[in-house]
């Protein structure tokens, strides 16, 4: 009985022991289980924050800061192209694509794109005035809604570039205004053409991402464009290396604006600091950019300081608003989220896409996602390649700037300010009623440009990141004489009659309302800002001015026939006296 009872007690504990070790081993088994359910709830919850290394609110960002460098631009052509290459401008393009046309063998071919790739080549001639003006309201359009809405395609990216390109490429050769930044500009539209999707307008296309690639080679490009700008210094003008180029630069940069006025005055030991300073961001920081997120940030936030900098203390047309635009590449979308509205539109759309890929549900990728790889990839291909004849020229003792290495001026080498001017000199057109230009009584008035100094006591303009064409290139005819830029004498022969056309960019006309002038000169001045306090402030003098010489003689209507004839320029109606 003793024996029975204890196997039968034994037997129970066995049960007891079972029972506890399955309910040990059930609820070990639950607790993992438990764990694995609280890890995909986890995946599922939604982030709250956007997470580093996508780029989809970047992309948006710069395609708006792209389509905003393309109104200006196209706002420009529009409202000066007419007067200058138009019908009746000063030097009409249309003379120039005839004279393409028959240095390639008459016709319009392969060989004519190649020469002067324009849109032009197609459009009828007969009233090339509108098509200028269809080229940059088109433009202007189409740069309004990616500006508004922060959307694009390639179509549309494209169109923009291949028609700023057609305006760039006649009047480029024609007035030689090459300045940096329209190939800059052509190069910054060329890339953003493969942040888009090919057809899809969103702000945040799912089956379209970013690629690093294309973001890369924004990157590259703003490591080109300070390198470019740093070496030239140090390898160009004496006064970069001897800390003293900022002495003059304020005074004497093509078109000053009411700060550079009062920063001129400053403290030497405050010139000697933005020199060494230039020298920094533009030699040094561009570095960054290869050094990791952090200080690739790094980099992108001061480049956008310094381009804020300089945009504040000079006109320098869009140049320093469009070298912003690579900089914003240096950031991805958890550095720009603060940018975009919480909680709504692109960065709900952000937050989600983040999700879905922590959660390891990423779409499988379809066809045309794999033919966009093997575009990026094709692009960072022709990218580096293009690149060789840059980089070669960055490290050459004969480095030039804003060059061209190719028809489409797809990568191009930078520079700025590689030599500064010690002292500002204006060319002054001035008119005269009086028949005889040598009297002594013969009164001379003058014209005034939009923006360029000229009446000192006129305060320098607030303009940027608009320019005017002609004022710049009243500043590079200032280092020349009038036999290098023929282009003065044709202004001087249109102000002879009054011509509307050309009097249209220019700020002031004396003989408004009155018979045409007899004659006009230029006169050569030697300018300097006044002394802030000094008595020539105190009666609202600007600018000092000394009288250099004359730039070109007096000059009628009757003596330039024969020069207008012999450059096939239409001579101007003479005006009727009374």
């Amino acid at each position: 009985m003793a024996a029975s009872g204890e196997r039968a007690e034994i037997s129970v504990r066995k049960r007891r022991v079972g029972s506890k070790r399955t309910e040990t081993d059930s609820a070990v088994s639950g607790g993992e289980d438990g764990k694995h359910s609280s890890s995909d709830a986890e995946k599922e919850k939604p982030l709250l924050s956007l997470q580093p290394g996508t780029y989809w609110l970047t992309r948006i960002v710069l395609l708006r800061s792209v389509a905003f460098i393309y109104f200006v631009a196209f706002s420009v052509a529009y409202n000066q192209n007419k007067q200058l290459i138009g019908e009746h401008g000063l030097m009409p393009c249309k003379s120039y694509l005839r004279s393409v046309k028959r240095y390639v063998g008459g016709k319009i071919g392969m060989a004519a794109m190649a020469y002067t790739p324009s849109v032009l080549w197609f459009f009828d001639w007969s009233d090339m005035d509108a098509n200028l003006d269809g080229i940059a309201l088109l433009g202007m359009a189409l740069s309004g809604f990616v500006l508004v809405m922060g959307m694009a395609n390639m179509v549309i990216m494209l169109t923009l570039w291949v028609l700023y390109h057609s305006l760039v490429n006649v009047i480029d050769d024609l007035l030689i205004v090459c300045a940096g930044w329209e190939s800059q500009l052509l190069e910054t539209g060329f890339l953003a053409i493969f942040l888009c999707p090919v057809w899809t307008l969103s702000q945040v296309p799912h089956r379209c991402p970013p690629s690093l690639i294309c973001i890369w080679t924004f990157r590259w490009l703003i490591v080109r464009i300070m390198l470019g700008a740093g070496l030239i210094k140090i390898r160009g003008d004496k006064c970069w290396r001897d800390l003293t180029c900022m002495d003059y630069h304020y005074e004497t940069q093509p078109v000053p604006n009411p700060m550079s006025y009062y920063i001129h005055r400053s403290p030497w030991w405050f010139h000697r600091f933005e020199t060494l300073s230039n020298h920094f961001v533009e030699l040094i920081v561009p570095f960054f950019t290869f050094l990791g997120r952090r200080l690739c940030m790094v980099n992108g936030a001061i480049q956008i300081l310094f381009q804020v900098v300089l945009i504040v203390s000079g006109n320098l047309s869009f140049l320093n608003w469009l070298t912003i635009v690579p900089s914003l590449a240096c950031f991805d979308d958890a550095s720009l989220g603060f940018l975009f509205r919480s909680g709504a539109g692109a960065k709900k759309a952000v937050l989600e896409i983040q999700s879905e890929d922590v959660a390891g549900r990423t779409p499988a990728p379809t066809k045309g996602m794999l033919i966009r790889q093997v575009v990026n990839i094709s692009l960072g291909i022709l990218i580096g390649c293009l690149s060789i004849p840059v980089v070669t020229n960055l490290l050459s003792s004969r480095q030039v700037m804003n060059t061209s290495f190719d028809p489409l001026r797809i990568v191009n080498t930078y520079g700025a300010f590689g030599s500064i001017t010690k002292e500002r000199t204006e060319v002054i057109f001035q008119g005269t009623l009086s028949p005889d230009p040598k009297d002594p009584e013969a009164l001379w008035e003058e014209y005034q440009f939009m923006c360029k100094p000229g009446d000192v006591y006129r305060r320098p303009c607030l303009l940027s990141p608009y320019h005017y064409r002609l004022d710049w290139l009243m500043w590079f005819a200032a280092f020349q004489t009038y036999e290098q830029s023929e282009w003065v004498i044709h202004i001087a022969g249109r102000l002879l009659s009054n011509d509307s056309t050309v009097l249209s960019l220019l700020d002031h006309n004396p003989f408004q309302g009155r018979d045409s002038p007899r004659w006009v000169r230029g006169e050569h001045f030697r300018y300097k800002f006044s002394q802030p306090g000094s008595a020539s402030a105190a009666q609202g003098k600007w600018w000092l001015r000394k009288r250099i010489g004359a730039y070109f003689p007096p000059v009628n209507l009757e003596g330039l026939r024969g020069y207008f004839q012999s450059r096939n320029w239409p001579h101007p109606c003479p005006p009727l006296y009374i």
